[in-house]
C-alpha cells in the first residue's frame, strides 16, 4: 500500500512538471524552483525540513512523532530540525543552510519578525514554506497548521475564571514572554479575564526554559505575592512546575492551576488535582500536517490553514488520556 502511495504521488508530480510546474500561492504566483521540478520529474523522494523553534523542550518529541508518522505514510524524507533553546538567530542560520536542498520547509517561528524575511526569501527562491505550531502571519507563508493561539488563551482565561469562581488574584507564567506565541496566548487570556471584575492579573512571570529555573521563578513569584489564588501557564513546561509547587506546598485547596499540553507530569498532576485543567493542542497532528500540507501543495492541491483545536482536560476526563499514554 505504501509503495502504491509513493508511485501515485510520483506520477502526480511528473504530470505537474510536464504541465509547467507552477503553483499558486495565496497572495500571488509562486514558481517552483527548477531543481525541485527536475527532482519531481525524475521521481526522487522529496526532502522536507520541519524547523521547530526549540528542539530541546519537552513538547518537541510530540511534534517529532507526527513528522515521523507523515514521513512514513507519505513516502517522503521529512527531517525534524531546529535550534537548541529558543534562539532566533540560530534558527535563521540553520534555515539559510537548507534553502538549496529543501523541497519544502515547515517553520515554527521563534520570533515572527526575525523569521519572516527568511520565509519570504525561501518562497522567492521557489521553495514552498508553511508554518506550524507558531504562525508567522507577517510572512507570505502558504498556510498554517496549529492552534488559534489567541482563542486558546481565551479558553484558558475562561477556565481560570471558572475554577476561581470569578474572583481572585492570578499570575501568568510563560517560558518566553517576548515570543509571538506567548504574546498571542496572553492576549487571549487577559481578554477573557478582563470580563471578570473580581479577578486581578498581578503579573506575568517570564520563567525561562531550564526546568529548575522555571520552578524557582514560580516559587519566587508566589513568595512575593502570597495572596495569589491562581496560576495560569501559557505553555507545556511551566504547567507541571506550577502544579508541583502547589502540591509540594499543600495549596491544592487555595491555589488553582490552569495550563497547557499533556506532558506525562501534567497528566499526573491533573489526576491528583494539583492542576485544575490543561488544554491540548494536538502536537502530533501539527507535526503531521506540517509535512502533509507541503506534500499536498507540491502535488498540485490547494492548501489552507488547519486548526488543530482546543482539547480541555480536567479530572473528569483525564483518565482516557492517561490510559492512552500508558
Amino acid at each position: 500500500m505504501q509503495h502504491l502511495r509513493r508511485l501515485h504521488f510520483g506520477l502526480v508530480m511528473i504530470l505537474i512538471f510536464v504541465l509547467g510546474g507552477v503553483a499558486m500561492a495565496q497572495d500571488g504566483e509562486f514558481v517552483l524552483a527548477e531543481r525541485i521540478q527536475e527532482k519531481i520529474a525524475s521521481g526522487e523522494p522529496l526532502t522536507i525540513y520541519v524547523s521547530y523553534h526549540d528542539v530541546s523542550n519537552e513538547f518537541a518529541p510530540f511534534i517529532r512523532a507526527g513528522v515521523e508518522q507523515a514521513a512514513e505514510e507519505l513516502g517522503v524524507d521529512a527531517q525534524f530540525v531546529g535550534p537548541v533553546g529558543a534562539d532566533a538567530d540560530a534558527q535563521v542560520a540553520e534555515l539559510e543552510t537548507l534553502l538549496e536542498t529543501a523541497d519544502g520547509i515547515a517553520i515554527s517561528s521563534v520570533s515572527t519578525d526575525a523569521l519572516a524575511p527568511i520565509i519570504d526569501r525561501a518562497l522567492e527562491a521557489g521553495v514552498p514554506v508553511v508554518t506550524f505550531n507558531t504562525d508567522n502571519p507577517e510572512s507570505n507563508r502558504l498556510a498554517f497548521a496549529g492552534q488559534d493561539l489567541v482563542q486558546s488563551g481565551r479558553e484558558a482565561g475562561e477556565l481560570m475564571a471558572d475554577v476561581l469562581g470569578g474572583e481572585g488574584q492570578v499570575i501568568i507564567t510563560t517560558l518566553d514572554a517576548a515570543a509571538q506565541w506567548s504574546i498571542d496566548r496572553e492576549t487571549g487570556a487577559r481578554e477573557a479575564l478582563a470580563n471578570y471584575p473580581g479577578i486581578e492579573v498581578v503579573t506575568t512571570v517570564n520563567t525561562g526554559t531550564e526546568p529548575q529555573q522555571i520552578y524557582a521563578s514560580i516559587e519566587n513569584a508566589m513568595l512575593a505575592n502570597p495572596e495569589v489564588d491562581g496560576i495560569l501557564s501559557l505553555e507545556c513546561c511551566s504547567t507541571p512546575a506550577a502544579g508541583e509547587f502547589v502540591q509540594r506546598n499543600n495549596l491544592l485547596d487555595s491555589v488553582k492551576v490552569v495550563g497547557f499540553d499533556l506532558l506525562p507530569a501534567t497528566i499526573e498532576l491533573v489526576q491528583s488535582g494539583a492542576v485544575a485543567a490543561t488544554i491540548d493542542q494536538a502536537p502530533e497532528r501539527q507535526g503531521f500536517e506540517a509535512v502533509n500540507m507541503l506534500v499536498m501543495f507540491l502535488g498540485g492541491e490547494p492548501v489552507s490553514n488547519v486548526d488543530t483545536g482546543v482539547g480541555i482536560y480536567t479530572q473528569e476526563n483525564i483518565a482516557d488520556v492517561a490510559e492512552a499514554s500508558s
